[in-house]
């Protein structure tokens, strides 16, 4: 079957469509995700317990703190490799760090970095690092699962998809894999408001809004609503307008949204000026630059 049928398949019922990522942006899950999943099997299941408070900074940099944020795991992996072998306080621990050549020839040849994709090709080559990549993505997942429930939508965001339900379609588009976001979402109630729920499995948020948008819809009555610079390079990519969560100040932007840039975007005044002050908000708050660097 083919994974990106149901955004291909998608067909207008309402005038605009609105994209929404989940994690950070719709939820307050990353901090939990990262700090109490990701990190602790990174630490684990690549052998780095000899530099776990650097595994953390550096991992929590690229994952929460950085202009990187809200990046598909597997690249996110990488770069945290590459923070690691550059840091002169992790080389004087002699900690050999995993350079993982046959994942970044994965992550520069497939856009549907997903487990399922990933679990074909380990079955098919058996690389010795794919395989320990997959086991790391599905025990994150296992963790996740049995550690992350009970996390509500930020304020209002409940509320904004019930405004928007009147006259535009909503689809969720973000890296996280289906099965948590479905999870998430129906746990809260909120799945119901939306018309397809778009995961990693379904290709890259740019894929996700270019398959249920082309032909479809007005790319002027389009909006991606995300929390990281990833989000807004989806929407350029696209044509379409975005409205920045703040990392950190992610209550005031959905008060924002729901008593202003809702209004705007049905109204036509979504403006470029509107868009370019919040967004140059947004990348005061996420540095390029890790602390230990500055």
């Amino acid at each position: 079957m083919d994974p990106q049928s149901e955004l291909r398949n998608l067909q207008p019922r309402k005038e605009f469509l609105v994209a929404i990522d989940s994690d950070g942006c719709a939820f307050d899950t990353m901090e939990i995700k990262h700090k109490e999943c990701f990190i602790p099997k990174i630490v684990h299941l690549w052998e780095l317990q000899a530099i776990s408070k650097y595994v953390r900074a550096a991992a929590e940099f690229v994952n929460l703190y950085s202009k990187w944020r809200g990046i598909n795991r597997f690249p996110a992996l990488t770069m945290v490799f590459d923070l690691l072998e550059q840091w002169p306080d992790v080389q004087q621990r002699g900690v050999k760090i995993p350079e993982a050549r046959s994942l970044r020839d994965w992550i520069q040849n497939e856009t549907k970095l997903g487990n399922p994709v990933l679990e074909a090709l380990v079955g098919k080559t058996g690389d010795p690092v794919l395989e320990q990549a997959l086991r790391w993505s599905v025990a994150v997942n296992e963790a996740i699962a049995e550690m992350v429930y009970g996390v509500p939508p930020f304020p209002l965001v409940r509320e904004s998809l019930e405004k928007l339900s009147d006259w535009a379609d909503v689809i969720v588009c973000s890296a996280t894999p289906l099965e948590a976001l479905r999870r998430e979402w129906e746990e809260h109630g909120i799945a119901k408001f939306t018309r397809v729920i778009a995961g990693q499995e379904m290709g890259s948020k740019a894929e996700h809004l270019k398959l249920a948008t082309d032909g479809k819809y007005d790319k002027a009555k389009v909006l991606m609503i995300g929390d990281a610079p990833g989000d807004r390079k989806a929407a350029n990519a696209n044509g379409v307008a975005f409205f920045p969560v703040n990392p950190g100040h992610e209550e005031g932007s959905w008060d924002r949204f729901f008593k202003e840039a809702c209004d705007r975007l049905k109204a036509g005044t979504y403006s470029a000026d509107y868009r370019a002050a919040l967004e140059k908000e947004f990348e005061s708050l996420l540095p390029s630059t890790p602390p230990w660097k500055a």
